[in-house]
């Protein structure tokens, strides 16, 4: 049995067909822009974090601790995720403001909201984007940086066990001297090698003035470097105190000492960055009895929290760009990127204020992660709810 549609139904059903046809293509046309700022986003913040801080760690490692070019660039590419990770917010954020203030300045918004589409509708796959951004985030955070960090930390701890290790050459010293503020500087070390090969010292013999107190002279068949230090087999170890001139040798057959390995333990110490969710829990819940300062405590669960609040910032972001990004009618310039500046600004302001309270234990590791996400969400929601209802 077949129904008949009247007619005027059949003209209604057409007419939302038509109406959810243009919806997908205003769907995708803001789409299109805001991922195409999005990616250039990506580039700038990415540039401009891993040009401070990150960049000038590694200049240090190549520069103080003779760290080979090419292993320096690997580490490079490994610190990239958790860089990018950063960035996703910032972009999003940028992408964003740019594009709505883009289209309300050539008047597009205008005619938008002329032809029923209210602030809702045009936000909607913004917001869409904004969401798989933070999802992705979260997941990269959760697989991929954990990996890379730890992965960049052993690899800079086995270039720094390589140094000073000229593979063929015969007959040759080195030192490893110790540079201070004001420009001088003492020798720590003085190493005698007859030869090496295959980055293994033969005939080795190491004055160690590294001890105020104490002279200590390590001479030894052959050694060669891991990442617990350099390994000394088959010698003996003399120390003679300067106050007492007191000599003591001990004879072994294999010894570990941490020569060249000064910032080994900086290198190797836990952070937040190298764990997921899971790990990161387990690690608190098993040390929360090993360490006895309470700061650090506080500092993993912060970073703990953070795990969750640093993904949904992306949405926080986004919720006060929005309604800031449609620029009135009587004004005619792009202040798109000023904006985005300053809300970047405000966010990690609050940022590092609520995380340095979390810190001195002033705040619960809780509120220490998600005040900022908590204070511009309130703002941007006051803000958006505004620039909806509100006639501009």
């Amino acid at each position: 049995m077949q129904i008949k549609v009247p007619k005027e139904a059949q003209e209604q059903i057409e007419k939302i067909n038509a109406v959810k046809d243009k919806m997908s293509i205003l769907d995708r046309y803001i789409l299109f822009q805001v991922l195409e700022i999005f990616i250039m986003g990506i580039i700038i913040f990415t540039s401009i974090i891993f040009a401070s801080d990150t960049f000038i760690t590694l200049i240090k490692q190549i520069t103080l601790y003779g760290i080979p070019f090419n292993v320096a660039l690997m580490i490079v590419l490994l610190n990239l995720p958790q860089v990018i990770v950063m960035a996703i917010p910032m972009s999003v954020l940028f992408s964003t403001v740019m594009t709505l203030n883009k289209l309300s300045l050539s008047s597009e918004i205008t005619v938008m909201r002329a032809c029923g589409i209210g602030l809702n509708r045009i936000a909607k796959p913004i917001f869409i984007f904004a969401a798989a951004m933070s999802l992705f985030t979260f997941l990269v955070n959760e697989t991929v940086v954990p990996i890379t960090n730890s992965q960049s930390k052993t690899l800079a701890v086995w270039a720094l066990g390589q140094k000073n290790i000229p593979n063929g050459k015969q007959n040759f010293t080195f030192k490893e001297t110790q540079n201070f503020e004001d420009g001088t500087s003492f020798m720590k070390r003085l190493f005698f090698v007859q030869k090496c090969e295959d980055n293994t010292l033969k005939n080795v013999t190491v004055v160690d003035f590294s001890d105020k107190d104490a002279l200590r002279v390590i001479q030894s068949q052959s050694g060669k470097t891991s990442p617990d230090g350099w390994q000394f087999i088959k010698g003996a170890a003399y120390t003679m105190t300067k106050k007492e001139n007191i000599l003591n040798s001990v004879w072994f057959a294999q010894t570990t000492a941490d020569f060249g390995m000064d910032v080994k333990d900086k290198l190797t110490e836990d952070e937040a960055t190298q764990y997921n969710v899971i790990a990161l829990w387990k690690y608190v819940e098993n040390n929360s009895k090993k360490h006895h300062d309470p700061k650090m405590q506080s500092i993993f669960k912060i970073e703990l929290h953070n795990k969750f609040a640093f993904p949904f910032t992306t949405l926080v972001l986004v919720l006060l760009g929005v309604p800031l990004a449609i620029t009135p009618p009587r004004v005619r310039y792009n202040r798109g990127f000023l904006f985005s500046i300053l809300i970047i600004f405000l966010y990690y302001l609050l940022r590092a204020l609520s995380l340095s309270l979390g810190e001195e234990m002033k705040i619960t590791p809780l509120l220490a992660a998600w005040i900022p996400n908590l204070i511009l969400f309130i703002l941007g929601s006051i803000l958006y709810y505004k620039k909806v209802y509100t006639i501009n």
